[in-house]
């Protein structure tokens, strides 16, 4: 699944690892928000790399959350989406807005291998020092470099370069930040 080759998504390996993440999502998003120290330590024990200063909003949603990792100061506000079935990677200092989701699965657009359930999954990658606007949808395999903002309500389709202000559906470029 995490080498980008198609693979059976109702494998009953899979649906127990799926619904076993889901109960520790379950959990998380019912602890009292006060309860920071366990809520990190939850948040250690899913994601496949944080540290103790990740904070995420609950609620928050992920399919495996072993195939994320976050960088340090990693912040996202609620209803934070990640469909991880590829590797997720975010760097350092990064700030993630309100219902933002990011999305690495792959389905085929013919319906009847589509019904397959058959799938294949592209990572995502975002760099240092980058802040993720409101209601941003992530799709697979796209890579947004370090010092990005990604204006809200964008859907971001392919890969934003270093230093770069990008927005809209699709995300593209409106401005390169100077680099003094």
């Amino acid at each position: 699944m995490v080498s980008g080759r198609v693979y059976d998504a109702a494998h009953p390996f899979l649906l127990e690892k799926l619904n076993a993440t889901k109960d520790r999502i379950w959990e998380y998003n019912k602890l009292r928000p006060s309860m920071l120290k366990e809520r990190n330590e939850l948040l250690r024990g899913l994601l496949g790399k944080s540290d103790e200063d990740t904070f995420i909003n609950q609620p928050f949603y992920c399919d495996y959350g072993c195939n994320i990792r976050v960088g340090k100061r990693f912040f996202a506000n609620f209803n934070f989406t990640v469909l991880d079935e590829a590797p997720v990677t975010v760097g350092d200092d990064c700030f993630i807005g309100p219902n933002v989701s990011i999305y690495t699965a792959c389905h085929s657009t013919d319906p009847v291998e589509r019904n397959s359930r058959r799938e294949w999954a592209k990572p995502v990658t975002i760099g240092d020092n980058v802040w993720i606007g409101g209601s941003v949808t992530i799709l697979p395999g796209v890579t947004i470099g370090s010092n990005v903002t990604i204006g809200a309500g964008s859907v971001v389709v392919k890969d934003i370069p270093d230093g770069c202000v990008a927005v809209g559906n699709p995300c593209k470029v409106v401005k390169c930040l100077n680099k003094e």
